[in-house]
């Protein structure tokens, strides 16, 4: 038996005290992993849907094959799994700023981790992700086929204040600039479809929508449900 509440990791970050906890949710009687920033719940293993829909729903408006796909934001590994389950996928490379959500990962601390980490198409990347995206994409370096981003909560409500300007028209059009022609870009909300990042979204990428991605909520006996943008690059 473990204890209703087992710290498996805890360490300051520069953005907060970041803690990986496992603990039993008598709702579903099973262990699940849950992620503190601070006072904030980041993210939680019972609640996997909407992540694994960011990959799915963005890498099925890619077309072609050899597909290479960015994530932002590792996290509990969801998203980056569910892309791997795409046989089209010849390289994924995940960025997170946080070297201590690498090192859980690395230690095979949470259930995605064998999966992601022993695939060798998976590479995994301390760097700030929209610090990334504001520069000039590398030399000689094609563009991804697909940009998967979940950091934030939403467009609207930022884990870091300086991460707000990627959520406008020239903050897209700099993300823009690291896809492939017709690439896709695909982001997760906590939040219902802003019709206001609609407008900046269109402003940059053809095919836009925004998708409702509803799913059982065990704790509370309802539905909750998520949003997950998708858009192509006009190359």
């Amino acid at each position: 038996m473990i204890t209703r509440f087992e710290e498996l990791d805890w360490q300051p970050t520069p953005i907060g005290d970041l803690m990986l906890r496992r603990r039993t949710e008598p709702a579903v009687g099973r262990e699940i992993y849950e992620v503190k920033l601070g006072d904030e719940y980041l993210m939680s293993s019972l609640f996997t849907v909407a992540e694994e829909e960011l990959a799915n729903l963005g890498l099925a408006a890619v077309e072609g094959d050899e597909l290479s796909v960015l994530v932002g934001g590792l996290g509990l590994g969801y998203t980056a799994v569910a892309a791997l389950r795409d046989e089209r996928v010849r390289e994924l490379t995940v960025i997170d700023r946080l070297g201590a959500v690498i090192g859980w990962h690395e230690r095979m601390l949470l259930p995605a981790s064998t999966e992601l980490v022993s695939d060798a198409r998976t590479t995994l990347v301390e760097d700030d992700f929209f610090a990334v995206m504001r520069s000039e994409p590398a030399e000689g370096r094609g563009g991804y086929s697909a940009i998967l981003l979940d950091v934030d909560h939403s467009p609207r409500h930022q884990l870091d204040p300086t991460h707000a300007d990627l959520y406008n028209a020239a903050g897209l059009r700099a993300l823009d600039r690291h896809l492939a022609p017709r690439g896709v870009f695909a982001l997760w909300s906590d939040d219902p479809p802003d019709d206001d990042f609609m407008v900046e979204m269109n402003a940059v990428f053809d095919a836009t929508a925004a998708h409702v991605v509803d799913f059982d909520n065990p704790v509370t006996g309802g539905m909750s449900s998520n949003t997950v943008y998708v858009g192509r690059s006009r190359g």
